[in-house]
């Protein structure tokens, strides 16, 4: 059951199903058809569908199966937490396995994508990591990063000195006494 103060919504397993089987159907037909081009024989366009259309479909089923069964068991669980997309990780890597016709690669297949998707979702469901706090604005985190991170100019030019865009107060007045000593010109103080 959901947590006090908060229901849970239940979602459309259906539509979420038909939706994954036309986007990963999709990105399985561009496969196939990559397939279809690396072939010896030259087996005309409808290759894609005739001769690895198998890939087309293996796509599309996966991906409708792991878009229903995430959402069904989140329903039937009442929850939306990481083990849902492991259960349908589990059945859309087993489909992976059945093609090879083996238990074990059934097993395999389907442990090792219920695991990449779990972490996956269980990390925040991004390459880039975990977000912190999801309230928060991008723009603003990165200005108080900034801000908290800042060291005082005198630190930075003792380290780096003077020059290349870091110049501390009295800096016009210091190079027009060097370059008077060194080389005797007047350099006009602005």
């Amino acid at each position: 059951m959901a947590p006090e103060g908060e229901r849970y919504h239940p979602k459309d397993a259906v539509k979420a199903a038909i939706n994954g089987t036309l986007i990963v159907g999709s990105a399985g037909l561009a496969v196939s058809a990559i397939q279809n081009t690396l072939t010896k024989r030259n087996v005309s366009a409808w290759g894609v569908f005739t001769r690895t259309g198998g890939t087309a479909a293996l796509f599309a089923a996966m991906g409708g199966t792991y878009e229903f069964t995430r959402f069904a068991s989140a329903n039937l669980r009442e929850k939306d937490d990481s083990l849902n997309p492991a259960i349908g990780g589990f059945l859309a890597g087993a489909l992976m396995g059945i093609r090879s016709g083996s238990t074990p690669a059934v097993f395999g297949f389907g442990a090792l994508t219920a695991v990449v998707l779990g972490a996956y979702d269980y990390t925040g469901g991004s390459l880039t990591g975990y977000k912190k706090d999801p309230e928060m604005d991008e723009f603003e985190r990165k200005e108080h990063l900034r801000k908290n991170r800042r060291r005082p100019i005198e630190e930075t030019i003792n380290e780096l000195g003077e020059g290349r865009g870091i110049y501390g107060p009295g800096y016009q007045e210091r190079r027009a006494e060097r370059i008077k000593e060194n080389y005797g010109i007047e350099v006009p103080k602005s």
